[in-house]
């Protein structure tokens, strides 16, 4: 393989036994632009997640149990070996593929704090490098070029408090903190912070820019001046100063000898030793800029529930034209399907962008859990099987993700009631009441427990948060095995997405947000359900769901229709009539 021959030549050069090349780019974002797609120029490999390592010799992509399948068939395993994603497995091989004493090379602002400590723990007698110049990009001759676009506000009526607010309020708590500032690393958190937005990244609104938020409300902005909102100092307020990404070092001489806090999981290893190296006293945090941003306020959720009915007009006119459409024997393939959504949220005038590229997967592609179309021959329906499709919806009031498993034809009696054993995992977490100070990780196995009596099982999280006009991946709320042990407060919005995939034949996900309100005793908080589409009732065996579960399916599906029925036109609203009508125990 060229590259990665002349990968090693320039490794020898630099005197680098072994290369990490982490997914991620310099700001440590799940979407990265085309022209900071690294791993995937390497290994071709298109996750979301995953790490190559390259020694002199061999060359490995390690990946989660999403991909498993996914890797085999984007990467040359004659080039590469494949490994599972975890810090010890990563360093483990590259132990036994590199002699003691070897240098190895990572580029440390695409790695954070955390992981980068972690590695050279983990590593004996290896010394981990700071290439600080990225080695992929001395061999990447056609890379695309940097996109960087001028940014704009976002309105006190879609934000629901101003920046300056925001500000004060956090300031405060860093004062609590004691501290006298803290590294917002996280252009999301910053975009937040400053009520600002942009088009850097497509799906996602965001300026690429960092910040120091002082204690006494201010922040110093890192960011390229002609990127800069044009009536930013009127819309952010006063106590903002714009500074050159290249002033960091200069700026920071100024915070010497002060506390600074900042979130070593969320701040890369280069502005970490940044700081260090200017006599900033760093102290290690959780930034609470994310977590101020993930409780929604009132104004933010109620935006997310007016975009969610306008989204889910969108959809339903496409599940019924999914119908029709295979009513009259034809099976359209995935990339036209994909299309037809798109075209039909485009009908919406406040629809922005998607939230995320579509999964569109048909058939066996659906055992994919981020199946990608476009990478190959798009695959066309399949009578008696399943469709599943992923997809969600950009506003400036909020930010949307549905997941749908369709019926083509008659599927089989396995896939039916495997949908069924997902669709009470749903419903159980639809329903759950739980104390204050529950985190995400405590009600996970909500969702699994129909599927785990099978001894069945799903390999990614349950539950993920979502941004308001922002990322549709937030933290620090999660749901997951291995969660985040951030507790759900009210305002959170999380996705509600169990799923059960059979390699090679077909995939299953039920999946709605859901937003944390307050319960009915005081110190208990709900869910209250964003998402309004209905579940494919062909798919369901009735005699597997309880009394219980109907009836929270029949109130569901009659709220769908009374909400989204006013807003799609008559062939669609005859279709939802039918979708949602009442299931008899």
């Amino acid at each position: 393989m060229a590259i990665l021959s002349q990968l090693r030549t320039q490794m020898r050069q630099l005197g680098l036994e072994a290369l990490i090349v982490p997914r991620a780019d310099e700001f440590l974002g799940e979407y990265i632009p085309e022209s900071n797609e690294r791993m995937r120029f390497v290994s071709q490999f298109t996750g979301s997640a995953g790490l190559v390592i390259v020694t002199s010799t061999k060359a490995a992509v390690f990946v989660d149990g999403r991909y498993t399948v996914q890797v085999k068939r984007q990467v040359d395993t004659v080039e590469f070996e494949i490994g599972d994603l975890g810090d010890a497995q990563a360093m483990a091989w590259l132990e036994a593929n590199t002699a003691a004493g070897a240098r190895v090379g990572v580029d440390a602002k695409t790695v954070c704090q955390t992981q980068f400590e972690r590695w050279q723990s983990l590593l004996q007698e290896r010394a981990l490098i700071d290439t600080v110049n990225n080695v992929i990009d001395t061999v990447w001759s056609d890379r695309p070029t940097v996109v960087a676009r001028q940014g704009f506000t976002l309105a006190q009526s879609y934000t629901g408090e101003a920046s300056e607010s925001k500000r004060t309020r956090l300031g405060q708590t860093l004062q609590d903190m004691g501290l006298q500032g803290f590294w917002v690393f996280l252009p999301e958190s910053v975009s937040w912070l400053l009520n600002v937005r942009g088009s850097d990244i497509p799906q996602l609104p965001i300026l690429q820019s960092h910040a120091l938020l002082k204690a006494d409300g201010t922040v110093q902005w890192f960011i390229e001046a002609s990127r800069v909102p044009a009536d930013w100092q009127a819309q952010v307020g006063l106590g903002v100063s714009v500074h050159a990404p290249q002033e960091l070092t200069e700026v920071l001489q100024e915070w010497s000898g002060q506390a600074v806090g900042a979130d070593p999981l969320n701040t890369n290893a280069a502005s970490w030793q940044a700081m260090l190296n200017q006599g900033v006293l760093v102290i290690s945090k959780p930034c609470p800029v994310m977590a101020a941003k993930a409780a929604k306020n009132r104004v933010e959720v109620e935006g997310t529930r007016q975009a969610h009915k306008r989204d889910a007009a969108a959809k339903a006119t496409f599940l019924a034209w999914i119908d029709h459409t295979v009513a009259s024997g034809q099976f359209p393939n995935e990339a036209q399907l994909a299309d037809k959504l798109h075209a039909c949220r485009c009908h919406n005038p406040e629809f922005l962008e998607p939230s995320f590229s579509t999964i569109s997967a048909a058939g066996p592609n659906g055992a994919l859990c981020h199946y990608n179309h476009r990478n190959g021959t798009p695959g066309s329906l399949i009578n008696n099987s399943l469709y599943l499709v992923d997809s969600g919806g950009q506003y400036l009031d909020g930010t949307t993700d549905v997941t749908r498993t369709v019926a083509i034809g008659t599927p089989s009696e396995e896939m039916r009631r495997n949908f069924t054993l997902v669709l009470k995992g749903h419903i159980a977490l639809a329903q759950i009441r739980f104390p204050k100070g529950t985190s995400g990780m405590q009600l996970d196995s909500l969702a699994r427990q129909f599927l785990w009596q099978q001894e069945l099982d799903f390999e990614h999280g349950t539950g993920h948060g979502v941004g308001s006009y922002l990322s549709v991946h937030e933290g620090p709320q999660r749901i997951a095995k291995a969660g985040s042990p951030t507790p759900l407060e009210k305002g959170m919005i999380v996705s509600n997405e169990p799923g059960y995939y059979k390699e090679d034949e077909y995939g299953i996900r039920c999946e709605n947000l859901q937003v944390v309100v307050s319960g009915d005793r005081e110190g208990f908080y709900a869910f209250e359900t964003l998402t309004l589409l209905p579940f494919d009732c062909r798919l369901m065996v009735l005699d597997m769901l309880t009394a219980d579960e109907i009836s929270w399916l029949n109130a569901y599906h009659a709220r769908v229709n009374a909400e989204v029925g006013p807003l799609v036109d008559a062939d669609t609203r005859a279709w939802l009539q039918q979708a949602t009508e009442p299931l008899s125990a």
